[in-house]
C-alpha cells in the first residue's frame, strides 16, 4: 500500500510540473458621449482569468469579470428608458483552440458561455444575462512565461432578462466585429 501511495504522489508532482498553467485577465474603459443628453457614460471592466493548457491545441479556463459604471440606456416592459449607475459580474468558462502558430504568434478561437448578473442602482432593477458563442483571438508570446492576448468579434447568442414582474428576454443572435467588440490581455505561464 505504501508503495502505491508514494506512485500515486510522484505521478501527481510530475503532472502538476508539466501543467500549463495560466493566469492573468484584461482591463477595460469605454466612454461614450450623448449629444441628445448632453452627457458622457463611462465603464470600467476588471476581469481575471485562469486557464490550463490541456496540450498544443487545447485550453480550458474561466474568466470573472466586474464592470461598473454608467448605463446608458435601458428599456423597461412600458417603453420607459433608464440612466443610471450599474454594476455587473461575470462567470464566463471556455474552451480554447489554437488553430495555428506563427513565429511568436498564435491564433485560436474560444468557445464560451457566460452568465452575468447586473444591478442598476439608481432604479433598483437587476437583468440576468446567459450567452453562448465563438470568439477569435490572438496570443503573442513575449517570451516563455508572458503573452499578450486580444480578442476581437463573436458570433453568439445572447439573453437579457430584467428582474421585475411581466418582463420578457431581449435575445440577440449575431456576429459582430466592431471597437466594443475588441478586448487586450496579459497572461502569465507557469
Amino acid at each position: 500500500m505504501k508503495k502505491i501511495m508514494m506512485t500515486l504522489a510522484a505521478v501527481c508532482v510530475a503532472a502538476t510540473m508539466n501543467a500549463q498553467v495560466y493566469v492573468g485577465g484584461s482591463l477595460g474603459f469605454n466612454s461614450k458621449h450623448s449629444g441628445a443628453l448632453d452627457k458622457s457614460f463611462t465603464t470600467f471592466t476588471v476581469a481575471p482569468e485562469v486557464g490550463y493548457n490541456l496540450n498544443e491545441k487545447w485550453a480550458v479556463g474561466v474568466a470573472l469579470g466586474f464592470t461598473t459604471g454608467d448605463l446608458m440606456t435601458f428599456t423597461d416592459k412600458f417603453g420607459g428608458t433608464y440612466t443610471g449607475k450599474t454594476t455587473a459580474f461575470e462567470i464566463k468558462p471556455y474552451a480554447r483552440y489554437t488553430f495555428a502558430k506563427l513565429d511568436n504568434f498564435n491564433f485560436f478561437i474560444d468557445g464560451a458561455v457566460w452568465y452575468s448578473n447586473a444591478n442598476l442602482k439608481d432604479n433598483d432593477v437587476k437583468v440576468n444575462t446567459f450567452g453562448i458563442g465563438l470568439q477569435p483571438g490572438v496570443a503573442y508570446n513575449v517570451n516563455d512565461k508572458i503573452s499578450l492576448v486580444a480578442h476581437i468579434g463573436s458570433l453568439g447568442f445572447e439573453s437579457q432578462k430584467p428582474n421585475y414582474d411581466g418582463a420578457k428576454a431581449d435575445t440577440e443572435f449575431g456576429l459582430g466585429v466592431s471597437g466594443s467588440a475588441l478586448s487586450f490581455g496579459l497572461y502569465y505561464n507557469f
